[in-house]
């Protein structure tokens, strides 16, 4: 029989946290340390709790190593580690409002929950997802645009003589008289066709050269990542896809991860999740874009997490219900 995997509770999580600081410090002894092994041994709670601070205080990035490695170290408490944790937010939150990353040279851009049309020279129109950044370039001879990141749908007016060309990541997108969106997610970019056609291309490939090329037809989409050819297209609801231009977002049996990828689009701060257990929980539902904490609460009282609310991130971390399944 499969072990069951434990996790711990709230008071060890918390009491972990706090030992991994302090030996991190600075000030901690040798005893310090192997009283911490000690701990962690008690029980397989204990080294679960231990694991989830470990990963935690790992994952707070180059700005908390930073820390770490220097004379701050001395003086960090438990209230430093969440400190760090709204410093890293606080960079994500400059690159939301330009100040740094693509933003700043982007002709168009979007902030956290805000959406945008934009009408083109050319009569074509674009809508800006939340978390956005596009550049325009029309010519005589194409219509280039470049979607840094975020999602965007594209209403393609009619011009045979200038292709219609979006550059997202490692991939190109062409069109002709039709309606698609491109969504640059975590790990890959998808592209969905509403009506039409349209040719995708990974961006290594020279733009002459269509033998790469993946054709996508209507109520289809592909997706690539950024060293990964362009995958088969599959067909899907682009009505259910494309819910987001409507105020919505509908997930079938969708990852919580990628949920969660969608969700930081239209709330501040980070949302962290403590287990690669979580990643894979499928969510079902039909969610108001207004109301992003009412996507969280679901979460919480249709699965097995728990949600833990701090002022610059929010920690989804298993619970004892998935024990059971």
């Amino acid at each position: 029989m499969m072990k069951q995997k434990t996790f711990a509770d709230i008071s060890l999580s918390d009491e972990a946290i706090d030992r991994i600081v302090y030996l991190s410090s600075g000030r901690a002894t040798e005893q310090d340390h192997a009283q911490f092994i000690h701990w962690r041994r008690q029980s397989p709670q204990h080294e679960m709790a231990a694991q989830e601070a470990e990963a935690l205080w790992l994952g707070i990035g180059t700005a908390g190593k930073n820390l770490r490695s220097s004379e701050k170290r001395r003086h960090m408490t438990r209230r430093t580690v969440l400190g760090l944790g709204a410093f890293v937010v606080g960079g994500a939150a400059l690159h939301q409002t330009g100040l740094i990353g693509p933003r700043l040279y982007a002709d168009y851009t979007t902030g956290i929950g805000e959406q945008r049309t934009i009408t083109l020279t050319d009569g074509s129109a674009v809508t800006l997802n939340a978390g956005s950044a596009l550049s325009v370039h029309m010519t005589e001879t194409e219509r280039r645009l470049t979607l840094y990141e975020g999602q965007a749908l594209f209403t393609v007016a009619k011009d045979h003589t200038r292709p219609f060309i979006v550059e997202a990541q490692n991939g190109r997108t062409r069109a002709l008289g039709t309606i698609f969106d491109i969504d640059i997610k975590p790990e890959q970019v998808v592209v969905t066709v509403i009506e039409g056609t349209v040719g995708v291309t990974p961006a290594r490939a020279q733009p002459q050269n269509t033998n790469n090329m993946v054709i996508v037809q209507e109520n289809s989409r592909v997706q690539y990542a950024k060293t990964g050819s362009v995958s088969a297209p599959e067909y899907i609801d682009s009505n259910i896809e494309t819910a987001w231009r409507r105020g919505k977002l509908i997930f079938n049996a969708k990852p919580l991860g990628d949920v969660v990828a969608e969700l930081e689009r239209y709330r501040s701060g980070n949302i962290i999740l403590t287990s690669k257990q979580l990643y894979a929980l499928q969510v079902t539902g039909v969610f108001d874009l207004s109301q992003p904490e009412e996507i969280l609460q679901a979460i919480e009282t249709t699965l097995p997490v728990s949600v833990i609310r701090l002022p610059f991130v929010t920690i989804l971390r298993p619970n004892a219900a998935l024990n059971n399944l």
